[in-house]
């Protein structure tokens, strides 16, 4: 397989240190300015992913092909995103994958928007729902940068009043009042159809269990993770004193189908009498008794 080239208009990860990337759209006769320099887009187009490039100041730079984590860590941000240590756990725990139909909401910068029509592609989809419509804007820039925008249905409504969608694979959460959806993503779900909601607090947590143990889900486990990463050097590899720590929990079930409602019997009026009837007689069966015992 050939390796693969940089063209006009595609994207590329600038790499000079793990603190200092940036991704920029090739765009022919343009330069880019760094402290370190400016570099020439022109040298980089038509080049293979991979190869340095020199600044103007004679330091070089890494150009590489940006992967899944580049796309969501570089999105252009009106919200807060969903970090890729917990967008991972939420594509495990959704089982989604190629083909799947996925209902989302809301999509915010449509970080995990991203993830999600990257693992459903290419004949799957995503419905993201969002109320505001700058968000949207934003987040649509974001799905054309990644080019994912293809897998996803972008729709403007209120999922705490409704889904409109069936038989999905996944319903994913990320809002303020999950519990308030949880009966409408029961309906939207297939058999066996997994819910995952992301929330910030724990006392949304507690509300969105209680709704999914009222709504016909089982399987109902809530994680946070935590991520550390290590400073890695001969004699003085130890954890970095910085951490991505709590960023929210996320809480998972999978939805049942519920058994029919049993009707209660109906008792016609003379049943009714005859039932009141008989500890009359059995009682007074009971003082015959008691009295020829008597005799």
């Amino acid at each position: 397989m050939a390796n693969e080239k940089i063209c006009d208009g595609d994207y590329v990860l600038i790499y000079l240190d793990a603190r200092r990337t940036y991704m920029i759209k090739m765009q022919a006769g343009q330069t880019f300015h760094t402290h370190k320099g400016y570099l020439k887009l022109d040298e980089l187009i038509g080049k293979e992913y991979g190869e340095p490039i020199k600044s103007s100041l004679g330091i070089y730079f890494a150009t590489l092909k940006p992967a899944l984590t580049d796309y969501i860590m570089k999105s252009s941000r009106n919200t807060q995103i969903i970090y890729p240590k917990d967008a991972a756990l939420i594509v495990m725990f959704s089982g989604i994958g190629p083909g799947s139909r996925v209902v989302e909401s809301g999509t915010g910068t449509a970080s995990l928007t991203t993830a999600l029509a990257y693992y459903v592609g290419p004949k799957g989809k995503v419905y993201t729902y969002e109320l505001r419509p700058e968000f949207q804007k934003n987040a649509a820039k974001n799905l054309q940068r990644s080019k994912l925008i293809d897998h996803v249905e972008m729709k403007s409504g209120d999922v705490t009043l409704g889904i409109e969608e069936r038989d999905v694979d996944a319903v994913i959460l990320d809002l303020a009042v999950p519990w308030l959806v949880v009966p409408h993503a029961y309906e939207a779900l297939k058999p066996s159809g997994i819910l995952v909601s992301f929330s910030p607090t724990i006392d949304q947590v507690v509300k969105t269990t209680e709704a999914l143990r009222e709504n016909g889900f089982v399987f109902i486990e809530t994680i946070e993770c935590l991520m550390r990463t290590m400073q890695v050097e001969r004699g003085k590899t130890r954890p970095n004193t910085m951490m991505t720590g709590h960023t929210g929990y996320i809480t998972h079930a999978r939805k049942i189908l519920k058994p029919p409602v049993q009707e209660t019997p109906q008792v016609s009026p003379q049943e009714n009498t005859v039932a009141q009837e008989e500890p009359l007689e059995q009682e007074e069966n009971s003082e015959e008794m008691a009295e020829e015992e008597t005799a």
